[in-house]
């Protein structure tokens, strides 16, 4: 028996979905379930390895759709520079360029050799140049798994063609690329696109009626995976808001649609899960209401807690706070700068951490500087939060939508005082209003300065408040997510699934 989860891609500053799937990942683990984890996207800037290595996936769990049909492993890379000089041509100059050495050959040819960090010599990858025009990549583990072969057109660098090679040097296959069009050829067999790609591979791993399918995004890809299920069991595992609430009325209803698909096709899907009570009661009665259907829920957190980190309550940092999160636009981690620059006029003592990389730190960084809130307000990059949030007061979010929160579970379970939009489903799971933090009303059509007054207003009230008993609703809150209990959900769901009829 193997759980298969079926996700897309993976970064260093992955989502909630990669993290509730290594959490998952830890528990079936504990239930000594084989588990894998299937990645679909092309991932060029990383060996895959080191990304699911980050967030405490063991290599054997991993299955990546490129790789797959190769005989190479999920490792990390040891393939170092003194390897790649034995096989590059005459070197005339070599120069250090920090993450990256440069290598200099005859006849206006060189090389960029990118490596898996500043302190290693492991190479990632190699960019070929010819004159002024990019010709070929080449990508490494403890091997080349891959080159790319590019040539110029309109003054930029085309990829035309993508080789993946087996361990000894021979191709496994090709990828044909011309623009949206992609054709696979093997040794006896051509692939006319990566829905193709993804069915074979999908066939090849012929799941059987004692496996289960957990699909953790669909989009592009739900229609291959519920064809091509065999005979194993499949579930949806809902990781966002499902409906677009602006968008719906008493007689039609917009799915959100990275669950469209599922939804739509609900009689092959055998069961969902949701992360909280509240969101499973709503799919239920919109199920019920827009398509007459009674669909089987479970609800499984999609975190888990190992232990509650309890200091001293004396210990923490006065008038701190922390948030924790992808620095991304839908987070509005601007809004609670703002606002803890406004608030510090009154609360001199204030401070904020922000925790996580993304696309936003340049534009957060000098929201920063606009609101002179370098002194007490920053960002703190990506970091392992395990041990960290029990050094502050108060956990602040931002955030109007939250599937779950494993930010919140993990603030919780640290005894923070919590405040947060009074919106579904994380805030609505995590902060008891009063008891353990503020739950703040929200209105969409407000502006952002009112929020930012709200949220502001909200920090001044709770540091007069009695932290140290919101702390203790916070760990009782917490306590129900403990590594036990949801190891035990999910060994009921997998027992329930595999024995019905």
């Amino acid at each position: 028996m193997t759980v298969y989860s079926i996700n897309k891609g993976i970064g260093w500053a992955s989502s909630g979905v990669e993290y509730a799937q290594a959490y998952r990942c830890q528990v079936f683990r504990k239930l000594g379930m084989k588990a894998k984890f299937i990645f679909t996207d092309w991932i060029s800037y990383e060996n895959i390895a080191h990304l699911t290595r980050n967030l405490g996936f063991e290599d054997k769990e991993i299955i990546w759709l490129y790789t797959f049909f190769t005989d190479f492993k999920i490792r990390p890379g040891c393939f170092t520079l003194s390897d790649l000089e034995k096989v590059l041509p005459p070197i005339i100059k070599c120069k250090h360029l920090g993450k990256a050495v440069r290598y200099i050959f005859a006849n206006d040819f060189w090389a960029t050799a990118y490596l898996k960090d500043l302190k290693s010599d492991i190479v990632d990858r190699v960019e070929y140049v010819s004159g002024a025009n990019l010709v070929r990549k080449d990508y490494y583990s403890y091997g080349r798994y891959c080159s790319e072969f590019y040539a110029p057109e309109n003054n930029r660098a085309k990829l035309y063609q993508r080789r993946f090679y087996n361990e000894d040097g021979t191709t496994a296959y090709d990828e044909i690329i011309d623009g949206d069009q992609e054709v696979f050829k093997f040794k006896d067999e051509i692939l006319h696109s990566k829905h193709e790609l993804l069915i074979k591979m999908l066939q090849e791993l012929n799941f059987s009626k004692e496996d289960i399918i957990l699909i953790d995004r669909a989009g592009g890809q739900g229609q291959e995976i519920l064809e091509n299920r065999g005979k194993a069991q499949v579930g949806t595992v809902i990781h966002a808001e499902h409906f677009s609430e602006a968008e719906t009325n008493d007689t039609t209803i917009l799915w959100n649609n990275y669950y469209e698909y599922t939804f739509e096709h609900d009689d092959q899907i055998d069961f969902y899960v949701t992360a909280t009570d509240l969101q499973k009661k709503l799919m239920e009665e919109q199920f019920l209401k827009y398509k007459g259907k009674k669909p089987q829920i479970y609800v499984i957190p999609v975190g888990s807690l190992n232990e509650l980190k309890k200091p001293d309550f004396a210990s923490r940092k006065p008038f701190s706070l922390v948030t924790a999160s992808r620095l991304a636009s839908e987070k509005h981690l601007d809004w609670a700068i703002r606002a803890v620059a406004k608030a510090n006029k009154s609360l001199p003592q204030l401070s904020l951490d922000i925790y996580g990389a993304g696309s936003e730190r340049s534009l957060l960084e000098d929201v920063i500087k606009e609101v002179g809130a370098e002194d007490y307000v920053h960002l703190k990059g990506h970091q392992q939060m395990d041990d960290i949030y029990q050094y502050y007061q108060a956990y602040l979010s931002c955030s109007t939508s939250e599937g779950f929160g494993l930010t919140l579970m993990e603030a919780v379970g640290s005894g923070l005082a919590m405040v947060g939009f009074d919106v579904r489903y994380g805030n609505q799971t995590f902060i008891a209003d009063k008891e353990n933090g503020l739950l703040l009303p929200y209105d969409r059509l407000a502006t952002v300065s009112e929020y930012v007054n709200e949220v502001s207003q909200a920090i001044i009230k709770l540091f007069s408040s009695d932290l140290a008993a919101m702390s203790e609703k916070s760990y009782a809150i917490a306590d129900k997510y403990n590594d036990k209990q949801v190891a035990q959900l999910w060994k009921g769901v997998i027992e329930s699934e595999l024995h019905c009829d």
